[in-house]
Order: C-alpha cells, then sequence, then structure tokens
C-alpha cells in the first residue's frame, strides 16, 4: 500500500466488508481476460460467501482454487470542510493548489482489498450455513421464512466460499476542524 498513513487495521478492514452492500470479485479468465462481478458477499470469519445460479460466466470463471481479489467500499462523500467565502477566499492563498486537491477536489471513503482463492460449497450443511449468513446480512427481517427458502434454493443455486490469504483496510476520512485522521495500521 503506497499511502501507509491510511492504511488501518485488519477489525477496520473485517467491518469494511460487513458493511458494504457488496464487494467486487475480479479473477482472469480461461482466455485470459479480466472478469469483475459485483456480488452480495457475507463474511464468517476469515472467508467470505456468496451465491450464484447454477450455470453461468461465474461458474465457468471460478474453479477450486481459482485466485481471485474482491474490493469493498463502503462510506464514500465529499467533504464539505469549507464554507462558499472559505472557498472564494481560498483561490488567493499560495498553497490553493494543494488544499483545493486534498481537501476540495478529493471523497473520504473506507474500503477494503481481498486476495484469497475460492471455492464451492458441495454438502447440503455448508451450503445451507453459507446461505444463512448472506440472509441475515441481506435479509434480516425475513428469517422466519428461511427455512423454506432455502430448501429449495438449493436445487438450482450454487454457494462459494473464498478463503482470504490477504485483506487490507483504508481511509481517507477528515475531522471536524478538516485535519486529515490518520491509520490504525496493524492487527
Amino acid at each position: 500500500m503506497r499511502r501507509k498513513d491510511r492504511e488501518m487495521n485488519l477489525d477496520f478492514a473485517r467491518e469494511v466488508i460487513d458493511r458494504s452492500p457488496y464487494g467486487v470479485l475480479a479473477c482472469v479468465t480461461p482466455e485470459g481476460k479480466p472478469y469483475a462481478i459485483p456480488l452480495s458477499i457475507a463474511r464468517d470469519g476469515d472467508r467470505l460467501l456468496f451465491h450464484s445460479a447454477a450455470a453461468g460466466s461465474k461458474v465457468d470463471y471460478l474453479p477450486d482454487g481459482q485466485e481471485v481479489s474482491l474490493t469493498f467500499v463502503s462510506h464514500v462523500q465529499v467533504p464539505e470542510l469549507f464554507s462558499a467565502e472559505e472557498l472564494s477566499n481560498m483561490a488567493n492563498e499560495p498553497e490553493a493548489p494543494s488544499r483545493l486537491g486534498s481537501k476540495v477536489f478529493t471523497t473520504e471513503f473506507e474500503s477494503a482489498c481481498v486476495q484469497g482463492r475460492v471455492y464451492e460449497l458441495t454438502d447440503p450443511a455448508d451450503k445451507i450455513f453459507a446461505l444463512r449468513c448472506i440472509c441475515e446480512k441481506f435479509t434480516p427481517g425475513k428469517m422466519a421464512l428461511f427455512e423454506l427458502a432455502a430448501n429449495n434454493a438449493l436445487k438450482i443455486t450454487r454457494v462459494y466460499e473464498i478463503k482470504i490469504e490477504s485483506l487490507t483496510g483504508k481511509r481517507k476520512r477528515f475531522d471536524a476542524q478538516g485535519n486529515e485522521l490518520k491509520g490504525q495500521a496493524g492487527g
């Protein structure tokens, strides 16, 4: 990571994954072409879980053990650190180009990047567990109907896990005074 001052600890990276509505999975196809797709992903410890239709590009491009990377981004916003008057006055300051680039024409964000390997889950109990994790993240208020839906889904759904081999987290955020908060590198 180039910006070590923005690197965050592993707990932060896990929280970004847990808060993100989706992650983008990327791999290389058998033909050597890049392939990336957004997925609804749930985390269970050091593995990521997602599901798929029984056929399609994901199925073709994700044989067991395939190396993949994933990116998760949460809390994206343009910071509003200056009033209109302050922005107008800033144009006359010698450090204006630098301040404009780092504090005005920028975004705050939180991100996590994962490297790992993907494996299809084939045991019905493992698939049900993974589907439950996914549904608890995305449809927690409807879990009373989970069993009925899950038993039917087993016939038409593939379920995958990604074993996390590498995980990093990063953020850019400003405090109330407009100072950039620095990271929390480490465990």
